[in-house]
């Protein structure tokens, strides 16, 4: 693999036990130590090696911030000023859709072959903790980036978010802590942030007529007299705010302070199962809330990002970023579903299962074409390759496998880095 500028991406160093160190941006001392088989490289993407010497085990402290979320993972590996890794994990949400399909088939083939089996109802109990198939994936993902961070990082501290707004401090705004005295302004944070989320993001007045993409947070009766309690704020778009202080537009009769609304559950199981599960595993785990690292990324005038509110959650949002963000994806590894489930004329179904390899590549397989680097995104029995990048942009359709190079054969996890910024 080229190096390209000095300064192009970190590399990561593994000791002789297997024990992570600091990271690297000497490519030329690395250079020299492959050369003389001093070091090996042990992984590609990101790169790191593994020295074949004794070495000191000098290291800093380096706190990850980690985003968790339902449909991606921000990660941000920093210490008190320099980036040493940032991700952004896309994870699947395919899986309800699958366990669906998969139980639509199974009644049907059930009622075509009409077999008696006997009733089972008093079989199914579930263990202590279980979660939904959807939600335990997504908790194993978060788990298991956090830990491939580890194998190429001395991880000192872990900081969780885990909710966008602090229930506790809704409920009791007198309560007293570090993480509360820092201002009006991040108490307004967080109140918006539950209203925002409690009215689905939608304007409560024209439920989404306006187009308009602007959303605020409204009193019913004034500050003064209402005061900021969440029964008392409104989620209006920029539209009908403006039309109601001129007098032109109307709210229903049906909204009024004191109305009832849910419990704030937007947490849901998944963030918190996955903090519990992370607690147990590593020792110096904590929490915080999004208002917080929403003020801390508009106070720092940051981008919205996934890695960048990673970056803000780990404490050191001045920290300087080379631009290299790895960018992954979690994908299905296998498809046993045998036949389509669409019938063709004659009563034939189409197989659904193609060759595990065709001419020695595999779908999602890591490879190089022109100076490119790419994934196989589909195959063809011709030995022609649709190539596509991580997101989904089309490379070229039909490329002749004889021009490709393989780089990696696929795992359950893709991934690139790209320059941002």
């Amino acid at each position: 693999m080229g190096f390209g500028k000095e300064t192009d991406f970190v590399i990561y160093v593994i000791s002789k036990n297997g024990q992570p160190l600091m990271p690297t941006e000497n490519h030329a001392k690395v250079r020299i130590l492959l050369k003389n088989e001093k070091a090996k490289v042990i992984k590609r993407c990101p790169f790191t090696i593994q020295l074949a010497y004794d070495s000191t085990n000098y290291t800093q402290d380096i706190t990850l911030g980690v985003d968790s979320g339902s449909k991606h993972i921000g990660l941000s590996a920093t210490t008190k000023d320099k980036v040493l890794f940032e991700s952004d994990v896309e994870l699947r949400n395919d899986i309800v859709d699958l366990l669906s399909t998969r139980r639509q088939n199974r009644r049907t083939r059930r009622n075509r072959k009409t077999r008696y089996r006997k009733p089972r109802f008093d079989n199914r109990k579930r263990k202590d903790g279980w979660l939904a198939p959807s939600v335990q994936n997504k908790v194993d993902t978060h788990l298991t980036v956090i830990h491939k961070v580890y194998e190429i990082l001395p991880i000192t501290k872990i900081i969780v978010e885990v909710a966008s707004f602090d229930i506790q401090k809704i409920k009791n705004p007198t309560i007293s802590g570090t993480e509360y005295q820092q201002g009006e302004q991040l108490d307004f944070w967080n109140i918006r942030e539950y209203v925002l989320f409690r009215d689905g993001h939608m304007c409560r007045c024209c439920k989404g007529k306006s187009k308009d993409k602007i959303l605020n947070v409204h009193h019913i009766e004034s500050r003064k007299i209402g005061g900021d309690a969440p029964n008392n704020l409104i989620t209006l778009c920029e539209t009908c705010h403006k039309g109601y202080h001129k007098g032109t537009v109307s709210l229903p009769k049906t909204i009024h302070r004191g109305m009832s609304f849910k419990d704030a559950a937007f947490m849901g199981i998944m963030r918190w199962a996955f903090y519990n599960r992370l607690k147990e595993i590593y020792s110096n785990v904590s929490l915080t809330y999004g208002y917080i690292t929403k003020n801390t990324r508009i106070g720092n005038n940051l981008p919205k990002d996934h890695y960048v509110d990673a970056r803000c959650i780990s404490g050191n949002p001045s920290a300087v970023s080379d631009g290299m963000v790895y960018y992954q994806k979690k994908v299905r590894c296998h498809n046993r579903q045998i036949h389509k489930n669409t019938i063709l004329k004659g009563g034939n179904r189409k197989r659904n299962q193609a060759p595990y390899e065709v001419t020695g590549f595999r779908l999602y397989d890591k490879v190089r074409w022109k100076a490119q680097i790419c994934f196989i995104f589909g195959r063809r029995s011709t030995g022609r390759m649709d190539l596509r990048s991580l997101n989904g942009t089309k490379i070229n359709a039909s490329v002749g496998y004889k021009n490709l190079k393989l780089l990696e054969m696929r795992k359950n996890t893709l991934i690139e880095i790209r320059k941002v910024g």
